[in-house]
């Protein structure tokens, strides 16, 4: 084990220590919960990096998820002509691509997984994995069958999750609204996952698996960080059992799922563009703000940029996850600018470094996985409103476990960064290059 996973160890322990210093040291200790997430993130973790069939498996999610990927430009293409094509290729008509436009080329992908997970959802091949997985988190996180049930379905859904739980919002205690917070803050629906492969495959062409199992690594991490943060002190309705999926009325038909799907994916997209437009526009406002203050103060060369602050906030974070001392800068950048430009800018600047070949490859795994969630403000508003807007009664709750959850779900992303970190140790083939 060489110094770099000795550190992502220690960042491990201190990641975990923050958590419960945000939280304000509260006792006691939910040791079972701890105990328990720690081991089933560890032995996911020696499962996916060491165990070679499990390489296999998820090379084979990785192309499925690249032939999904593939198959949905087709409409795309249809709908934008070569403004649906990545740069180099052409249309059959020997249209040259533009050039790379976010809005034509990554945001169809949206629409289209949108549609296959309500396919999928149609013809029930969901909810007998969200049982599956709803009972192991129930068994070994010491969670109630309502916070069991919210994380196993993020596995494939975002904030739309909050349906399948409505009817539970009602009598939950604090502690598990905060994790429900956090698992849905920490993970990502397999609607955006099209967005960061579309980033990333180039340089990392296994990234769809990665990012999948970094996914459901986030969700005992985000136990760990939130009932560290928060411990149960309540006696939750669904204690004992994980309790059935709340559905919505459903479809008569394979092509009304299709259809609805499509319509719901429309939403999400229309929703990542109004956000990416809002914030970034705040945030190119604060940054002209800033570098004239800064300039008129400190007369610096270079002005000041909330992101830049931010990377220097989270220098020290990249270095407990275990990244290499000449790409601490960039990686505090990153984790930083991901806190208020959301992780699809994150994504697309990782994916850029990458390609030009300024980070190694231990640094881009990492990153990859600590970057994987929706831990940011932008998020955390979704999130709040989402959940609040199905149970009205408890919108001063959430409002006020709103920033915890945020930190809880940071905390958790940057757990599985240093997951990644510990068991890395340059295996070959690993990124798939």
């Amino acid at each position: 084990m060489s110094h770099l996973n000795l550190i992502s160890v220690l960042g491990w322990v201190i990641l975990c220590l923050a958590a419960w210093v945000v939280g304000g040291c509260r006792r006691p200790v939910p040791w079972r919960t701890v105990v328990g997430s720690t081991v089933l993130t560890f032995v996911l973790g020696a499962v996916v990096f060491l165990v070679p069939l499990s390489r296999q498996v998820l090379l084979s999610l990785n192309d499925f998820v690249l032939i999904l990927l593939n198959s949905s430009t087709r409409g795309a293409t249809f709908l934008f002509g070569p403004l649906a094509l990545s740069p180099g290729q052409a249309t059959a008509a020997g249209e040259p691509s533009i050039g790379f436009i976010l809005a034509a080329q990554v945001l169809p992908a949206v629409i289209f997984f949108a549609s296959i997970m309500a396919v999928l959802h149609h013809l029930n091949l969901v909810e007998p994995v969200v049982r599956l997985f709803g009972r192991l988190f129930h068994k070994t996180l010491d969670l109630s069958g309502a916070e069991a049930l919210s994380g196993s379905i993020h596995l494939f859904f975002g904030v739309e999750t909050a349906a399948a739980v409505r009817p539970y919002l009602a009598t939950m205690t604090r502690s598990e609204l905060l994790t429900v917070l956090a698992t849905n803050l920490s993970t990502v629906a397999s609607t955006t996952l099209a967005i960061y492969v579309l980033f990333l495959h180039q340089s990392f062409p296994q990234i769809a698996g990665h990012l999948l199992s970094a996914s459901l690594l986030s969700i005992p991490c985000s136990v760990l960080a939130a009932k560290l943060i928060l411990p149960e002190t309540g006696k939750p309705e669904t204690r004992g059992a994980v309790p059935a999926m709340a559905r919505e009325e459903k479809h008569s038909s394979l092509m009304g799922a299709l259809a609805e799907g499509a319509w719901n994916g429309l939403k999400i997209a229309a929703g990542i563009t109004t956000i990416l437009i809002a914030v970034l526009g705040m945030v190119g406002l604060f940054d002209f703000a800033l570098g004239k203050l800064t300039a008129g103060l400190f007369n610096t060369a270079e002005p000041w940029t909330l992101a830049g602050l931010l990377g220097w906030l989270f220098r020290p974070a990249a270095w407990l996850l275990g990244i290499e001392g000449a790409d601490l800068a960039q990686a505090g950048k990153l984790l930083g600018q991901r806190l208020v430009l959301t992780e699809v800018v994150s994504y697309q600047e990782l994916g850029a470094l990458a390609g030009r070949g300024e980070l190694s490859p231990r640094s881009i795994l990492i990153l990859s996985y600590a970057l994987c969630g929706f831990a940011h403000v932008a998020g955390m508003g979704i999130a709040v409103g989402g959940f609040g807007a199905l149970a009205p009664q408890r919108r001063d709750d959430l409002a006020a476990l709103a920033v915890r959850a945020l930190a809880a779900a940071t905390l958790a992303t940057l757990l599985t960064g240093a997951l990644a970190g510990i068991f890395f140790h340059g295996q070959t083939g690993i990124l798939g290059l």
